[in-house]
């Protein structure tokens, strides 16, 4: 899934207006279209791209080659809009509020006994990641605001170019949020607003105006706060602000596609059938997050509650039908199944037995592999 082409310059020249003027216009714009947050920053080199430098050559990128294949363009914007010069960074939560995010989510703390060894319940629905629990792709619906967004600045700005990035392009968001006043890193390595917490998507707009740059968010407001890296159920963080996706459930659930997940993380999965949200949920600065005002974000029932069992008999054209729309279509009908069987491994029911049977007679290799593996579990 590619962002959209930048779009090509006008005729008429860009109209000499005030940059103040401008700036607060698109502001206001932006919080009209629906983002929460909006800030800008200029379109200069990345300041964190020697970390990522850093990061892929200790091999925590894992299976996601793209981000080495593209690593030069990260250095700086232009590579994603020739002639850059204003990055408007926009925030929107997708977060379901607290009394919703506590109906749906089970801690790890209730399955993980208390040296560390998983207590078996039987679990009976696994848990999808609050990002991809709606009802639609979060891509499509945040390219539709940034079309608006862009609009917008060629109606304010006749001549200008723009082009929407949604965490596809080659732009390290992060770095730009910072810079643009959004947030702080957290040692989870997740941007963090003191207003709204971290369950938010990133998204920007580059553009060729020149427009009134915020200040940076130059503090930290972490503290000696470790919950994020202590509650890992698979000890994704080898230090603060640093992440081994490798180790990450989101990383094996959702980019690990086309391959076994290697036995010793299988159990720090516990229930999570499609990312993981464990060092968000327990993270100070989302107690009071809000909950999200896109509807398609909205937790969608037969996705949060969905039963292991049905997700365990779901066929590839029912995968098709229902998920296609959906953030889960990432993983694909092998990845998905491979995942439930995994949970259905660690729940110890013996009632799953029947189903995972079936499955080890599967024609995919990996979903055949996990079911053994669950079988095993469940019934060595």
């Amino acid at each position: 899934m590619s962002d959209p082409a930048p779009t090509p310059p006008s005729n008429t020249p860009q109209a000499p207006g005030d940059r103040l003027t401008l700036t607060a216009a698109l502001k206001q714009r932006a919080k009209a279209i629906g983002f929460e947050l909006v800030g800008i920053a200029p379109a200069i080199r990345a300041g964190t791209w020697e970390k990522l430098d850093d990061w892929l050559a200790r091999g925590f990128a894992g299976e996601m080659k793209y981000i080495e294949r593209r690593k030069d363009a990260y250095q700086h914007p232009e590579h994603v809009l020739p002639q850059v010069r204003s990055v408007v960074m926009l925030g929107l939560v997708y977060g379901s509020g607290r009394e919703t995010r506590d109906k749906y989510h089970v801690s790890s703390d209730k399955w993980q006994g208390t040296e560390g060894e998983p207590a078996f319940l039987s679990i009976g629905q696994p848990q999808v990641a609050r990002y991809a629990q709606g009802t639609r792709d979060y891509h499509e619906v945040i390219r539709e605001k940034l079309k608006q967004l862009a609009d917008a600045v060629h109606e304010l700005s006749p001549g200008g170019r723009t082009r929407g990035v949604v965490d596809t392009a080659p732009l390290l968001e992060r770095d730009f949020a910072r810079l643009a006043g959004l947030g702080w890193f957290g040692k989870n390595t997740l941007l963090i607003n003191k207003r709204i917490g971290s369950e938010l998507f990133l998204a920007a707009l580059l553009t060729d105006c020149e427009l009134e740059p915020d200040e940076p968010h130059l503090t930290q407001h972490c503290g000696t706060c470790t919950r994020c890296l202590d509650v890992c159920p698979t000890g994704a963080f080898p230090e603060p602000y640093v992440l081994d996706a490798t180790k990450c459930i989101s990383y094996l659930t959702i980019e690990l596609r086309n391959a076994p997940i290697p036995e010793p993380l299988r159990t720090g999965m516990g229930d999570w059938l499609f990312g993981c949200d464990e060092c968000q949920t327990v993270c100070p600065w989302n107690t009071k997050a809000p909950a999200t005002r896109v509807p398609e974000f909205q937790p969608d029932p037969g996705l949060a509650t969905r039963p292991l069992v049905e997700w365990l008999a779901l066929t590839p054209e029912e995968f098709q039908q229902q998920l296609e729309t959906t953030p889960l279509s990432r993983s694909g009908w092998s990845g998905i199944t491979r995942n439930a069987c995994i949970v259905a491994g660690n729940s110890g029911n013996a009632a799953y037995l029947p189903i995972l049977r079936t499955l080890a007679t599967n024609a995919d290799p990996i979903v055949r592999e996990a079911a053994h593996w669950a079988i095993e579990q469940i019934a060595p």
